[in-house]
């Protein structure tokens, strides 16, 4: 295989069940169940528990998360806090206790033991995108653009916070999956992600490298390039590279400059879900003469969608496996 290959499994894990991405969500059984039968399918690495990774510490802090159509991922849809004073004002929530981060500590749990060789991974959110789920995009745009710093002291609290989380995941034997992908452009812009967002951003990376012994991966989707060094700059070991940025100048420019860091690059999560072959073969074609044999790289599928065709994945395996 000239580059190896692991999806992103969350909301897909529900298709191995029968049920919707909404019941496994709220189920142990159905959620070990489908995050279980996904691993031994893929072989994909990490296994991130969790359906709905975005919500969790927002659902435990207080807000609603409302019940989607069908086959629809679960999503927030009212601020929890008015203002950022309101948000400020929020006492830290209870990993042991609160919303269903417990549940998700069980199930990873579970998983670990059933399944010793997978890296099971528990998700924690950035401050930004646990700030997007409580206080609303629009708001939140509008506070980083009136009020830059209380949004930034906001930021930090939230980021703080979460070191709460990060000690009860490792308590539990477990790893950090970190993601922020609501703060990169075209969201914020590089000046705002530079002065809002990266203070708050290297504090959660640096307690978490430190409460698991090592740098945790930072998963920000979004236009990345455009803050390519002070992404760097956070000492994560592991980027992905999507497809909302300009990936062959991504590559480039970190074989040259940080030749250690680990980089998933993305297909089209759509080319992936899509149902004719030779748009899936171009896909992969594609990546693999960017990524022009950097060692560090591999392929990854961005989130899995829900309605992919298991067939697709083991397609992608098989098409890598036939390149020389």
């Amino acid at each position: 295989m000239s580059l190896p290959f692991t999806p992103a499994v969350y909301e897909h894990a529900a298709r191995f069940t029968g049920h919707t991405p909404w019941e496994v969500s709220r189920d142990p059984e159905l959620m070990f169940a489908g995050h279980r039968a996904a691993w031994l399918a893929y072989r994909h690495s990490p296994v991130v528990v969790g359906i709905d990774i975005y919500n969790l510490e927002a659902e435990a802090y207080g807000a609603r998360v409302e019940v989607p159509e069908g086959n629809g991922i679960p999503a927030i849809h009212e601020p929890l806090v008015n203002s950022l004073e309101e948000g400020l004002d929020l006492p830290p929530f209870d990993p042991l206790r609160d919303g269903r981060l417990p549940m998700v500590l069980e199930v990873g749990q579970r998983l670990k033991r059933e399944l010793p060789e997978a890296d099971v991974r528990i998700p924690v959110a950035g401050p930004f995108s646990v700030a997007f789920n409580l206080r609303g995009i629009q708001n939140l745009c509008e506070d980083a653009a009136l009020r830059p710093e209380l949004t930034a002291r906001w930021l930090m609290q939230l980021a703080e916070n979460q070191a709460r989380f990060c000690r009860a995941i490792a308590g539990a034997g477990l790893d950090i999956a970190f993601f922020e992908s609501a703060a990169a452009p075209p969201l914020l812009s590089p000046r705002q992600f530079r002065e809002l967002e990266l203070p708050a951003l290297k504090r959660i990376l640096s307690l978490a490298a430190d409460i698991v012994g090592h740098p945790v991966p930072c998963i920000m989707g979004g236009d990345t390039y455009r803050i390519y060094d002070e992404l760097m700059s956070t000492g994560t070991h592991f980027v992905v590279c999507n497809v909302e940025t300009d990936q062959a100048a991504f590559v480039a420019r970190a074989r040259k400059e940080h030749p250690h860091v680990r980089i998933r690059v993305n297909m089209d999560a759509a080319i992936v879900a899509c149902s004719q072959p030779e748009r899936i073969y171009r896909e992969i074609d594609r990546i693999v003469a960017l990524t022009n044999g950097h060692p560090n790289c591999l392929l990854g599928t961005g989130c899995l969608p829900y309605e992919t065709p298991p067939e697709n994945v083991q397609l992608i395996k098989d098409y890598l496996a036939s390149l020389p």
